[in-house]
């Protein structure tokens, strides 16, 4: 089987994307399948007769899977495309992808999540891992997953959007602490628990750097946790927990001792088990397929969910790895469980 490990793109999550990728991409050389790591918005330089070339066995620097802890405007991303040419796409990525036999998305954030790459995919008939286009938007745009979670009685925290940084506390139907984010984005990038007043515009106006629109939420002061789902199986949960600070992107994805990540967590058996019940219902409410994680916060026995991603990070320091180790699947026995779930999932007509 020839697989492409698509990662890097254009988004906020490009350097994490990078990271996951090549480690997807040595983890699938180990099991023996023909992989072509590729950044989708630069691409590559390649003759079309010689892209079977790029599919090799042979793992690469490990190097790569280290996180440069720059988040990296739009400015500077599209700095890094030489060639003059503009869109989605580096160049030769979709002759590449279609000479995979599926694509493994690698890509985190903006447009590897939120359904443009899918839908393009599907146009040209290219199997890639992961949800379908719609699922993808919706659960990428936390305003409109939340308004799925309240439609199908899942519990989440009271929100509200903004396109300005001009709003009032007043306008606000909650009171201080909140937390403010973009509503398309993730890793944490342009997110602020806010205290009072004083600090509600120039978050906001911060959180508009990275997308049109802001979400303003509740803030749940709790325990949080993770579940993932592949294949069916909901994977026990992990519990983060930060020694100073919060789960902000430095201690999500840099090497550090401050951040403690406890699977399966300290957790009474009625309490885990509807969580993992909670995940297959928002995996299920938002249409997601293959493989994804939900995001939950625990105040006083109460579960709220707080985001679902449809492309899970997979970089040394990730979630949903952690819980599969924890019922003994590897990183590369993941890695290809997802790649046979979804063809399986094509086969079958889904």
């Amino acid at each position: 089987m020839k697989i492409v490990v698509l990662s890097g793109g254009k988004s906020t999550e490009r350097n994490v994307s990078l990271s996951s990728g090549a480690k997807i991409t040595n983890a699938l050389r180990s099991k023996g399948y023909k992989v072509a790591y590729v950044d989708s918005f630069l691409g590559e330089d390649v003759d079309e007769d010689k892209i079977d070339d790029l599919f090799i066995t042979e793992p690469e620097d490990e190097s790569k899977m280290i996180i440069d802890d720059e988040v990296l405007t739009n400015e500077k991303i599209e700095a890094l495309r030489t060639d003059g040419t503009k869109g989605l796409l580096g160049k030769n990525v979709l002759k590449i992808c279609q000479h995979a036999d599926i694509v493994y998305m690698g890509l985190h954030g903006e447009d590897g999540e939120n359904g443009k790459m899918q839908a393009m995919f599907d146009v040209f008939d290219i199997r890639y891992t992961g949800s379908g286009s719609l699922a993808s938007g919706i659960a990428m745009d936390k305003k409109f997953s939340k308004e799925v979670f309240v439609q199908n009685h899942i519990q989440t925290a009271d929100y509200t959007t903004t396109q300005t940084a001009d709003i009032t506390e007043d306008e606000i139907p909650f009171g201080f602490p909140m937390v403010v984010k973009p509503s398309n984005g993730g890793s944490s990038v342009g997110t602020h628990i806010i205290r009072d007043a004083s600090e509600l515009k120039s978050s906001i106006e911060d959180a508009l750097q990275f997308d049109t629109e802001a979400l303003i939420e509740e803030y749940i002061k709790g325990r949080e946790f993770s579940v993932a789902i592949v294949d069916g199986l909901v994977l026990p949960a992990v519990e983060i927990t930060v020694d100073t600070g919060w789960y902000d992107f430095d201690h999500k994805f840099q090497d550090n001792s401050v951040t403690h990540f406890i699977t399966p967590p300290e957790l009474d058996d009625e309490t885990h088990k509807r969580m993992q019940e909670m995940t297959k219902e928002t995996f299920d409410a938002l249409a997601m397929s293959n493989y994804g994680r939900v995001d939950f916060l625990l105040r006083d026995s109460e579960l709220y969910v707080m985001e679902a991603n449809t492309l899970p990070g997979m970089t040394p320091r990730s979630l949903m790895p952690r819980e599969a180790e924890a019922v003994g699947i590897s990183y590369p026995d993941l890695c290809e469980k997802i790649i046979k779930s979804k063809i399986r999932l094509y086969e079958d007509g889904k």
